[in-house]
């Protein structure tokens, strides 16, 4: 592991705010992650675990602050960068997994590297070989809606993955699975981790997913404690 952090996130502070209160999610907050690690995020719903996920995929802003990626401050990236960013820096996983219906699952794992004006035809071979990986060989032409719930999740994982980011940000990316379809994800997680030294930061109430992590973090009184 590099002893200089991947991303770090520093005195970052983020609240909602209602008609009548103000929620203060996170306080002063700051936490590393490392190239190479796997980070589980755990605790009750409602303390700021998806909100600190997508601060760190530069998905929200913080209200003050600074997010560094490898040294670099992310809060000064203009709208292009930003975006360019997260399609090929990060890799997003969500519980409810937004693919394209009416398209198959080779066409929703080539969005990435279309988006990123790659050779139309390495995209696809991009694609083929990351379903492969994750199982899907023999379903890459059928269409989103003909695949089953676990089927889709590995169809998300694979286009989070086919731009081999530098991270891999899952939200709870079991929580809508049977357990037989939750360890093949689990599998295919650990398994990237270690064959592309891939960093893994999940929010998760699975406990064994949460267990196959170096370490678990979690959000009390707005700042991030390791548990």
């Amino acid at each position: 592991m590099d002893n200089i952090p991947l991303i770090s996130l520093q005195c970052v502070t983020k609240c909602f705010y209602s008609k009548t209160s103000k929620i203060e999610i996170l306080k002063d907050a700051s936490f590393n992650i490392y190239k190479g690690e796997k980070v589980a995020i755990v605790g009750s719903s409602g303390i700021g675990k998806s909100t600190l996920l997508n601060i760190v995929g530069a998905l929200d802003n913080p209200d003050s602050g600074q997010i560094f990626y490898k040294k670099k401050n992310m809060l000064s990236y203009g709208d292009e960068e930003i975006a360019g960013f997260r399609n090929s820096k990060i890799g997003f996983v969500f519980q409810f997994h937004y693919l394209l219906q009416g398209f198959s699952a080779l066409e929703n794992v080539m969005i990435p590297g279309l988006i990123a004006h790659q050779n139309k035809k390495g995209v696809e071979n991009s694609a083929m070989n990351m379903l492969e990986r994750v199982g899907l060989s023999l379903r890459v032409s059928h269409r989103i809606e003909d695949l089953s719930g676990g089927e889709q999740q590995r169809v998300a994982l694979a286009r989070a993955l086919v731009m081999k980011p530098d991270i891999l940000l899952a939200d709870e990316p079991t929580g809508n699975l049977d357990q037989e379809n939750s360890k093949s994800v689990h599998t295919v997680i650990d398994e990237l981790n270690k064959e592309l030294g891939m960093t893994i930061v999940v929010v998760t109430h699975n406990n064994d997913l949460a267990r196959m992590m170096e370490r678990n973090v979690t959000i009390m009184d707005g700042e991030i404690i390791p548990v």
